[in-house]
């Protein structure tokens, strides 16, 4: 038997300014677009703009 594709899906949130990566669900009926949010990077240790990737 099939399992239904539920409406919430894994995205990636990449750093625009590092190779850092965040994982996070978002729920695919609500947000249609791709997600943009300021986060914390450790890498450069301030906050940056994360953009989600495939």
């Amino acid at each position: 038997m099939a399992k239904k594709k539920g409406n919430r899906v894994i995205i990636k949130l990449k750093s625009s300014e590092s190779g850092h990566v965040y994982w996070s669900e978002k729920n695919r009926k609500n947000d249609t677009g791709r997600l943009e949010l300021r986060r914390f990077d450790p890498i450069l240790r301030k906050h940056v703009m994360y953009k989600e990737e495939k």
